[in-house]
């Protein structure tokens, strides 16, 4: 028996009924433990409940969902809800639809709550209610988990459990832990003065108590330029101070960067219209309030050995010394919009949850896989898990992270239940028709560019391959581990990726000639593409953890990028599939061409081995009858030669027979052509 069903037997065993006795305390048993009833957690049961495991979803709220029953606090959420793509294909019209979870139920598609491009938070509140009821997901309400600790159990699935405390004091156990709390603990920067300032999640939303006054914003992101636009046209000017220079969306590719719709600021600000932007480190400032209720901006260290308190007279201020010093004048409102951090609170040490590094500081430190790197079996979903790809990618949102969410699904069901990840496999002349399917279709891998890949695994004399979809580049080392498949010799990763030196907050993305169109120069792609690494051998830890800066991964044996394509279409016979086709078969000294059967009869007796559409189709009699009307209209379209014209009658000088047979493949091999008809197939919504 695996060890993982000898472990669930044995919580079974020891939890009878669900019930368990830690510390003398009834505890409720539940295989899995999911924190947080948002996107992420909901999404995570429901993988769960469609393997049918034993979970349960705790939330804090009466209803699923609640950090969108206030955020953003002037609802109009920045992911698009695009209607129309031009395209019936589901898998395709997730790319442009960033609201919806993943489901087979097609009525929960968010659409279907809002028409708007940008929905109203409402209408996601209203659509996860929906997704938990109508998927009758097990989520526990008004449940508050306050504490999170450890018990060793050498007989547990990881070698302890986790021990949940509510706030009316009800303990739970549970063999794995889920935490999908996300990030809503307000950053705040403390500096004299600081009880001044309003912060987002309190501030007034009325644009009319704002009429005629002068505000300072902290904070340089989409909460800070969402209210600086919602007070734009009623304050007498508006500046925003932050440490770093803003960063545009359409610029850096991230789509947690400065979006449009937000940034109407930057236009009054550089059409000289009042409002403005500085930088300067929000620790290095001081408040002063005068007699009048105006704020007045200085510096910390003039405040040295002085009592903030003492009087504005008393006090020096930048402008003494320095009279056109920038924020001179005095502001009636400071507002802060510094974002949202990790709530660490509720963890004991023994969970050793330590906050990230640097940038990441407001996030936990997890894995490439989104397991803890304190613990094991504690694995981190949703926003909460943005470390692995922030600035990077997607993951840090809804469309990103119902991927990851399925990724850390699949990791734990062949961890736990071994159930192998799932994959597909075809014979290898479909190689070429599956790549331009899945970078033509694929959401995950569009969504997840340079964290998500899809695997292809070659069989033994790369007869057939084995396909795996998004799986985590992070951990590609540990690809049988994690997966449950072998990939012995050799392997095709397939990512998205845009161009090297063309994201950042510097970038001019608009330049001339900033795109590619020809085959020969793909490498220089700017604009998101799919790339094909092909590995020999599965790359080792040693090879990830030198891999190339600003690279997915390490250097491959061999490397393809499909060129960009402006309407996103990867279809083009001659600019991508012929040099992936050429790729693919240098990669595997073998001929992927699609060849008729005469071509298949004649290389029967002139090779001594047959190209693999002849031994896969021909030679196990598959394929299309042949018949006059087929072969005239292969000649017709320029397929086949009309060979019927040909003379056979001996007048041809024949200088040998190997000359002779070289002249019959000349006048006989034709190919057939990519079927590109097939390579969308049309998923109805």
């Amino acid at each position: 028996m695996a060890p993982a069903v000898c472990g669930t037997l044995l919580g079974l065993a020891l939890c009878a009924s669900s019930l368990c006795v830690a510390s003398g305390t009834a505890s409720l048993y539940h295989d899995y433990c999911i924190i947080g009833a948002g996107p992420a957690g909901l999404q995570a049961a429901y993988f769960l409940q469609e393997a049918g495991r034993d979970y349960i979803v705790f939330e804090r709220s009466h209803a699923p969902g609640s950090f969108f029953a206030l955020y953003p606090r002037h609802r109009k959420l920045i992911s698009i809800n695009k209607w129309h793509t031009g395209k019936s294909n589901s898998e395709f019209n997730l790319r442009h639809d960033w609201n919806s979870l993943l489901s087979q139920d097609r009525r929960l598609l968010f659409r279907r709550y809002s028409r708007d491009f940008f929905p109203d938070a409402d209408a996601m509140v209203r659509y996860l209610e929906d997704f938990a009821s109508l998927l009758k997901l097990r989520v526990q309400y008004n449940t508050a988990i306050v504490h999170v600790t450890l018990e060793r159990d050498e007989q547990a699935w990881n070698g302890h459990y986790f021990l949940l405390t509510d706030h009316d004091r009800q303990n739970y156990k549970c063999s794995s832990l889920l935490v999908a709390t996300g990030t809503w603990v307000p950053n705040v920067v403390n500096f004299p003065g600081s009880e001044y300032v309003e912060g987002y999640e309190t501030v007034s939303t009325n644009p009319e108590d704002f009429a005629g006054q002068t505000v300072l914003i902290l904070g340089r992101g989409n909460s800070a330029f969402e209210t600086a636009e919602n007070i734009l046209g009623v304050t007498n000017f508006i500046h925003m101070v932050s440490r770093s220079r803003v960063r545009l969306s359409w610029a850096t590719h991230y789509v947690g960067d400065l979006r449009a719709i937000n940034n109407g600021l930057l236009d009054t600000y550089q059409l000289k219209s009042l409002d403005g932007l500085l930088e300067g480190d929000l620790e290095d400032l001081a408040i002063v309030k005068d007699k009048k209720g105006k704020l007045h901006i200085t510096l910390r260290f003039y405040l040295e050995n002085r009592n903030a308190s003492a009087g504005i007279d008393s006090i020096t201020l930048p402008q003494d010394e320095l009279d056109n010093f920038a924020t001179r004048a005095p502001y009636d409102r400071v507002i802060r919009c510094l974002g949202w951090k990790f709530d660490f609170s509720i963890y004991n040490r023994s969970l050793r949850m330590m906050p990230g590094k640097g940038n990441k500081i407001k996030y936990p430190q997890i894995k490439p896989n989104y397991e803890s790197r304190g613990t094991r079996g504690l694995f981190v979903l949703g926003t909460a898990s943005h470390s692995v790809d922030f600035r990077k990618s997607a993951g840090g949102f809804i469309h990103g992270f119902r991927y990851t969410t399925r990724a850390v699904h699949r990791l734990l069901e062949n961890r736990h239940h071994g159930v192998p990840w799932p994959s597909t496999v075809y014979p290898i002349t479909q190689l070429t028709n599956s790549i331009i399917k899945r970078v033509n279709e694929a959401s995950g891998l569009y969504q997840m560019f340079t964290v998500l890949a899809d695997i292809i695994l070659l069989r033994e004399n790369a007869t057939a391959f084995e396909y795996l979809e998004e799986y985590p580049v992070g951990i590609l080392a540990e690809l049988e581990m994690q997966t449950g498949r072998k990939a012995p010799s050799g392997l095709f990763v397939i990512v998205m990726e845009y161009g090297r030196n063309f994201s950042g907050a510097d970038k001019d993305v608009f330049y001339y000639n900033r795109a590619v169109g020809e085959a020969q120069h793909a490498w220089q792609s700017n604009f998101l593409h799919p790339v094909i690494y092909y590995y020999k051998q599965l790359p080792t830890e040693h090879e990830m953890r030198l891999q190339p800066p600003d690279w997915p991964l390490p250097r491959p044996d061999a490397i393809h990028h499909i060129v960009e394509d402006f309407l996103t279409d990867w279809t083009a016979p001659n600019a991508h599939i012929l040099p992936l086709r050429r790729f693919l078969e240098n990669c595997l000294s073998t001929d992927l061409r699609n060849f008729f059967a005469e071509s298949c009869f004649l290389f029967a007796f002139t090779h001594q081995k047959l190209p693999p559409s002849c031994q896969q189709g021909y030679a196990r009699m598959q394929g299309l009858l042949g018949g006059e009307r087929l072969r005239r209209h292969a000649v017709e379209a320029g397929l086949l030669e009309d060979y019927t014209l040909t003379d056979f009658s001996g007048d041809r000088p024949s200088d040998s027979h190997k000359g002779s047979q070289d002249q019959l493949l000349r006048d006989h091999v034709i190919l057939v052509r990519p079927l590109q008809h097939l390579v969308h197939a049309k998923d109805e919504l």
